[in-house]
Formats: structure tokens, C-alpha cells, sequence
């Protein structure tokens, strides 16, 4: 932004949540906007630049989860932090498969919201002499978000340009499980793992190499690495 104001859409349903998380944010020096429904939300996000998005799974006209699928095939890469009050793993994949950055559990404290806003706005933006990365034959154009196998653009979601991105860095090195959950999903934990696991599935199958193999490498108990190109 050219002002240097950083910016947040909350949607929350639940009106004492709502004001809490946009005092909560205003505290931190954004400049906040919120709604109580999607449908109020949609309009928000496509008139209001917003930098991070914090969204309530249980919305009354659709789900949050619905709701971050469409900010995601609307090709808006803004970063998204669900709040959510289910505490099964399944639920909170599926919110980081929709396309989340990252979740936040009901009750939970005004410290940690604030810190995992942080967080995400740290994550958000690439530094300057790091705007291409290229290795195997793969370049990605981190400011425009895409992906080139050669002169063809690979179609990745945000989670997955990410986690393509590290090992892009690694040139080669295998990169330990550990240290893409802490880089790509900011902790280790059994709902990352789990969406780790799918998304490595999904780049497999979009980075095809020689002999029916993938240029990305699984090395078992260990972690992955992006093969040479074949």
C-alpha cells in the first residue's frame, strides 16, 4: 500500500467477537472493516485492499469454509485466518485446504490473535532481491503469484505456490518436514501435517518427471527436495 497502512476484513457473525477481533486489530495500527455475513463480506473484499483476512467458519448465510474457497477462485491471494470453535483435525484441514493461511481456535486469547496476525503479515510479502526464484526448470514470479514449468504456467493454489517456493530455495537439498511445516504453515501440528500431506500429494501430480516419478522427491522419514529436471 502507498500510504503504508496495513488493512483487515473481519467477518464474524457473532457481534461482541466482531467488535473484540476489530478493536484487536485497530490496537496493532490496521485499518479495519467487518461484516456479519458473507454476503456483506464479498462486497468488502473486492472495494477494500485488505492485507489479512480474519473469517468465522460458522457464518450464517454460508460456511467460512465456502467463503474462503470463493476469495481464493476469485484469485485474491490475500492472507486468511479462520476462527473456528470445531476442534477435530478433519475440520481445521479443511479449512487450510480451502485455501486458509492459518486458524485460531475458539475461545482464544486477544495476545495470540494479535500474534498470529503478525505472523501473517510477515509472511505476506517477499523482500525485493527475492521477487524470482528458479531451479529444475521451475521459475516462479513471487510479486505475480505464478508458477512456469519452461514457457507453460503451472495452475497452484496459494499453499502450494508456497510450499514450491521452498523448495525452490533449497536448490536441491532435501528440506525437512519440520522446517516447510514451520516456514509454509508457521508450526508444526497434526492439522498442518495432514494438509502438508495433501498438498506435496497435489504438487507431485502437477510436476510430473521422467519414467512416471515427480520432480518432487519424497525421501521417507526425512522430508522433500525438488529433483533436477528430466
Amino acid at each position: 500500500m502507498t500510504d503504508g497502512v496495513r488493512r483487515a476484513v473481519v467477518v464474524e457473525d457473532d457481534a461482541e467477537t466482531r467488535r473484540f477481533v476489530v478493536r484487536a486489530l485497530e490496537e496493532e495500527g490496521l485499518e479495519v472493516r467487518s461484516a456479519g455475513r458473507a454476503a456483506g463480506a464479498r462486497g468488502l473484499l473486492l472495494e477494500f485492499a485488505a492485507d489479512v483476512v480474519i473469517l468465522d467458519v460458522g457464518l450464517p448465510d454460508v460456511s467460512g469454509f465456502e467463503l474462503c474457497g470463493e476469495i481464493r477462485r476469485q484469485g485474491l491471494d490475500v492472507p486468511i485466518l479462520m476462527l473456528t470453535a470445531r476442534s477435530d483435525v478433519a475440520s481445521r484441514v479443511e479449512g487450510l485446504e480451502a485455501g486458509a493461511d492459518d486458524y485460531l481456535g475458539k475461545p482464544f486469547a486477544l495476545a495470540e490473535l494479535k500474534a498470529r496476525v503478525r505472523a501473517l503479515l510477515r509472511r505476506a510479502r517477499p523482500g525485493i532481491a527475492e521477487s524470482i526464484l528458479q531451479h529444475a526448470g521451475i521459475r516462479i514470479d513471487l510479486r505475480r503469484r505464478r508458477a512456469y514449468r519452461g514457457q507453460e504456467e503451472i495452475p497452484l493454489t496459494r499453499r502450494e505456490l508456497d510450499l514450491l517456493a521452498r523448495l525452490l530455495r533449497a536448490r536441491g537439498v532435501v528440506v525437512a518436514r519440520e522446517d516447510l511445516l514451520e516456514d509454509v504453515w508457521g508450526r508444526d501440528t497434526p492439522e498442518a501435517a495432514a494438509s502438508l500431506e495433501v498438498i506435496v500429494s497435489r504438487l507431485r501430480r502437477k510436476l510430473p518427471g521422467a519414467g512416471g516419478s515427480s520432480l518432487v522427491r519424497n525421501v521417507r522419514g526425512v522430508g522433500y527436495a525438488l529433483d533436477e529436471d528430466a
